[in-house]
């Protein structure tokens, strides 16, 4: 490909960025919406459950369920709080079981806020939600309608939203154009109704501020203890490195440097061949030292800093990568050390595990963190959590009291963002 052809490309796939982002935002929009009324149903169904124990407790007999509200309340919160934590950036805790008798869990102030989540998303959320799926779902029947509205009976030819009747193609072509708008209207407003719908959640199942201390401690100590088995991690392999590598030929140097003392008397021209063992041995452990001491801290990211270093992995993968940095800017030595070490793990994998044609390496410093994400199109299936490479990178990342999310679908794409805080 000349340079020409790769500046076309690149310019073509900088116009289809702007254009995957928003497709991608619509079905996101999609899945968020049908999760959000998934657990409206649920939460229209613990409302139910609680009027049907308030009735019957006007005869005695919902006092013996009455311990049961605080449990169906706080399992359908645990699902809301669920896909929200794997939607938005903020991880939403839940207190544990609730009281098993009624009066205290009613005075806990987290079961009264998800009483009202309850009530909230149960009517409102679930109202957004069938709004939003509905512009979808006829969007996409009206787009199509020109294709098979012959086949269904006269009367019931034309579409619930169309004012007109359909009793011709261009009366059919004319459905199609109403429903390009309502695409074109739910690009514009669906992802703003996911948001809406999630709103709620987000305000009243967060936990309060004091759970939110305990929880920052305990996340704390979680992120010490990762920081040292990262640290005690990179010694062994520091270690191994040096014992199984550069070791051994400095081993092999002395002992072809005391061969050779004592060949030198006896046959001067085969001591002249182990000088030379010597020397290629040697040379072979400076360079394994000097693999080792890029390990530890690239002297790229001092020479061209971090923009440089990850253009120069991009440049070096077998996958064809393209990089767009942003960092205003030098970050913090440990944080760019650790975009550094995630990339080249994250495109090492992609070049020997996805099958992808295609890589990019996205930096950005936004405020006080830094943000990387890195996607390709290939196979899929990669699991953070699963021994695949992600596991030290994960534990690099969390030292640094840093997030990692790893979306990667079987027939991909595969997405890695990580964040790093660098404000201080």
């Amino acid at each position: 490909m000349t340079v020409s052809e790769r500046k076309a490309a690149g310019a073509g796939r900088a116009r289809r960025g702007p254009v995957v982002r928003r497709a991608r935002a619509v079905f996101d929009a999609v899945e968020h919406l049908a999760g959000g009324v998934g657990t409206a149903v649920l939460a229209l169904a613990a409302l139910a459950w609680i009027i049907i124990v308030a009735l019957l407790c006007l005869v005695g007999v919902g006092l013996l369920l009455a311990r049961t509200v605080p449990r169906v309340v706080r399992i359908v919160a645990e699902r809301e709080r669920g896909r929200l934590t794997r939607w938005g950036p903020d991880e939403l805790f839940g207190a544990g079981r609730p009281a098993d008798r009624l009066r205290p869990a009613l005075a806990d102030p987290v079961v009264r806020r998800e009483l009202r989540w309850l009530l909230i998303h149960g009517t409102f959320g679930w109202i957004v939600g069938i709004l939003g799926l509905t512009f979808a779902l006829h969007a996409v029947q009206d787009v199509t309608y020109p294709m098979w509205w012959r086949i269904l009976p006269p009367d019931e030819a034309t579409p619930t939203f169309v004012p007109w009747t359909v009793e011709s193609d261009g009366d059919a072509l004319a459905v199609a154009l109403f429903g390009m708008g309502m695409a074109v209207l739910f690009v514009a407003s669906g992802p703003m109704l996911a948001r809406l719908q999630a709103r709620p959640g987000r305000g009243l199942l967060a936990p309060p501020a004091d759970m939110d201390l305990s929880l920052r401690i305990a996340q704390l100590s979680a992120t010490r203890a990762a920081a040292l088995n990262a640290h005690a991690t990179e010694l062994r392999r520091i270690e191994r490195s040096l014992h199984d590598g550069a070791q051994n030929r400095l081993v092999a140097v002395t002992v072809l440097i005391g061969a050779t003392r004592r060949a030198l008397a006896r046959d001067p021209a085969k001591a002249e061949g182990m000088l030379e063992q010597a020397q290629d041995a040697a040379e072979q452990a400076l360079a394994e030292l000097r693999t080792v001491v890029r390990s530890i801290l690239p002297p790229v990211l001092e020479g061209r800093g971090l923009a440089g270093a990850l253009s120069g992995l991009a440049a070096d993968c077998a996958v064809p990568c393209e990089v767009d940095v942003d960092i205003p800017g030098r970050c913090a030595v440990s944080v760019e050390a650790t975009a550094y070490f995630v990339t080249a793990e994250a495109l090492t994998n992609i070049a020997k595990h996805s099958r992808a044609r295609h890589a990019s390496v996205t930096a950005r410093r936004d405020a006080d963190a830094l943000t990387l994400r890195i996607e390709d199109d290939g196979v899929g299936g990669a699991d953070g959590r699963g021994g695949t490479g992600l596991t030290g990178v994960r534990s690099r990342i969390e030292a640094l009291d840093g997030r990692l999310a790893v979306t990667s679908p079987p027939g991909g794409p595969t997405i890695i963002e990580v964040e790093l805080p660098c404000g201080l």
